[in-house]
């Protein structure tokens, strides 16, 4: 068994490859987590999890969409969520980047989705980038008022690691740390416990070495953990393992290892 623990199934750059991918997904015993962006994705990811055995889905308002974000989206996904194949609320976060949703929104709508995972006893999935302090700000301020979630696509400092793991997070890597640039990534999967860590594809994003450039798919999930396994010393398969087991017990996946 293999865990994609975050992909976007429903991207439309895998419109030529989708189909190839679900039918492919039970026969090589592997599982994928599609994560939300918006309702219309939220809605693509519990149409794909009802239809594939295989699949499970996020919902939830990514900050890109953030300055879309309607309140009433909170009611529609409370209703979204009691469908068995939700697992998480996500992805959401703050992106300081690109800014494509001003910042004070994007804050206003993470706190919002944070409370409402709360609500729902659901983890969330976290989208952070050049915004570590005013997210590390809003956890402590919410602090009680959440339960476990993972930082996808980790490639913080160190010190971030540190404080996220502490509070009980979890850290998920991608191609990223197959990058020649990737030493900080490195340094992060050289450290974290055992029992903290996911492998995510992102697909159809960030393809790992040797397919770079690539339109990336689940099952290059195994070339991630294939790095991990070289960094910690351990056997690749070990490290599938270590992964499936965090993946199931963070998301309670109706899964067996």
């Amino acid at each position: 068994m293999i865990i994609d623990s975050h992909c976007h199934l429903y991207d439309e750059k895998l419109n030529p490859i989708r189909q190839e991918i679900l039918n492919s997904l039970k026969p090589t015993d592997l599982y994928c987590i599609t994560c939300a962006d918006g309702v219309p994705s939220a809605k693509a990811c519990i149409s794909l999890a009802q239809n594939w055995s295989n699949v499970f889905a996020t919902i939830g308002t990514h900050p890109h969409e953030a300055k879309d974000f309607k309140d009433e989206d909170l009611s529609l996904y409370r209703d979204l969520a009691q469908n068995k194949k939700v697992v998480a609320i996500g992805e959401i976060g703050l992106d300081y980047y690109y800014d494509f949703t001003p910042r004070q929104k994007q804050i206003e709508v993470l706190k919002k989705q944070i409370l409402l995972a709360y609500e729902l006893n659901l983890p969330c999935v976290f989208h952070v980038r050049e915004a570590t302090k005013d997210f590390l700000e809003i956890l402590h301020e919410l602090k009680g008022k959440f339960h476990s979630g993972v930082v996808h696509s980790f490639n913080g400092s160190i010190d971030t690691a540190k404080i996220l793991l502490k509070d009980g997070f979890y850290l998920s890597f991608n191609g990223i740390a197959t990058f020649n640039n990737a030493r900080n990534v490195l340094e992060i999967i050289k450290m974290v416990p055992l029992d903290k860590f996911l492998i995510e594809t992102d697909s159809p994003y960030l393809a790992p070495v040797p397919h770079r450039g690539e339109i990336n798919q689940p099952k290059y999930v195994e070339l991630v953990a294939q790095k991990i396994a070289e960094v910690k010393g351990l056997d690749k398969n070990e490290v599938l393992h270590l992964a499936n087991q965090n993946a199931i017990r963070l998301f309670n996946l109706p899964l067996k290892v």
